[in-house]
């Protein structure tokens, strides 16, 4: 029984520990990123409307991998662009168009009855959709963003790594006490 407590204790050291390290990260590379953070190439976006739904919600996030030719993408891929105002857009192409050496893009949210008014050229495309989607997740990427995100999020697992750090140590004393108790009460007995 003490053995599996000590796995289950380690256990759950080991995954604030790692919380707290993927916090820090997240925090860390959204600010130097000045948006989404970036992890192992991959670019982290949150979704802003449901004009893709049912691929993915608002509030999810979704990974991007930057695109080295823009021109080979083909109908039916999810790519996010910028849009004229600075806008990054997440929809599917649903017409691919080469004119010589310019490639457009006419796309369309999978929710939306009409494609994009406007096409989209290659060198607006910010990524590809790699089908990785985290439901919601994006609500927790914004507040991260923010003053009491980063307080928090630095904080807060911090706080609970020392706290259960200090419940296992105080466990770790009573347990000597008990021992040397008992080695005190086993040393009169044989007296």
């Amino acid at each position: 029984m003490k053995k599996s407590m000590k796995i289950v204790s380690n256990f759950i050291t080991i995954l604030l520990f790692l919380l707290l390290i993927f916090m820090v990260y997240i925090v860390i590379s959204s600010k130097i990123a000045g948006g989404e953070p970036q992890f192992l190439g991959y670019q982290l976006k949150t979704v802003l409307s449901g004009s893709m739904e049912p691929t993915f919600k608002t509030g999810s996030i979704i990974a991007i991998k930057p695109v080295s030719d823009p021109a080979s993408l083909k109908k039916k891929d999810v790519i996010t662009f910028m849009e004229s105002d600075n806008k990054l857009v997440t929809h599917r192409i649903v017409e691919v168009n080469k004119d010589g050496n310019q490639t457009m893009y006419k796309t369309k949210g999978d929710n939306n009855q009409d494609p994009d008014a406007n096409a989209v050229l290659s060198q607006n495309v910010v990524g590809k959709y790699t089908g990785f989607t985290v439901p919601y997740a994006g609500y927790l990427i914004d507040f991260a963003k923010s003053k009491q995100g980063i307080s928090l999020l630095l904080i807060l697992p911090g706080i609970i790594l020392l706290a259960y750090s200090g419940v296992t140590i105080f466990k770790a004393v009573k347990e000597l006490d008990k021992g040397r108790e008992k080695e005190l009460k086993d040393g009169h007995e044989t007296i």
